[in-house]
């Protein structure tokens, strides 16, 4: 009985770090330098890494009206699969880049 009970105290603390993994995955946010943009994404450089950034939700096919190589943006979204979804993009000064598909 004893062992039945630690298996399951194993498994409720395992299930919890997934639920806690994945609402920390939901919270993701990057700062870096636009390095190239197309019409529904762009390349940005952290200082950790080169991320490939699905603008679409955001800017729909606008991208490039808004944003430009060099920029410097802070993304807020989560991954899919290897590129990252934008929920916001907002550049230095704390501007917000783009709602929801319209341009500005």
């Amino acid at each position: 009985m004893k062992f039945v009970i630690t298996v399951f105290a194993l498994t409720g603390l395992a299930v919890t770090a997934s639920v806690t993994s994945i609402a920390q995955a939901r919270g993701n946010s990057f700062s870096g330098t636009i390095e190239r943009v197309w019409e529904d994404g762009f390349r940005l450089k952290t200082e950790e890494r080169s991320l490939r950034v699905d603008s679409w939700d955001v800017c729909g096919d606008n991208t490039s009206r808004n944003l430009s190589k060099g920029d410097r943006v802070t993304v807020d979204g989560e991954f899919d699969g290897r590129e990252f979804d934008a929920f916001s993009i907002t550049k230095e000064g704390d501007v917000k880049v783009c709602t929801q598909g319209t341009t500005q």
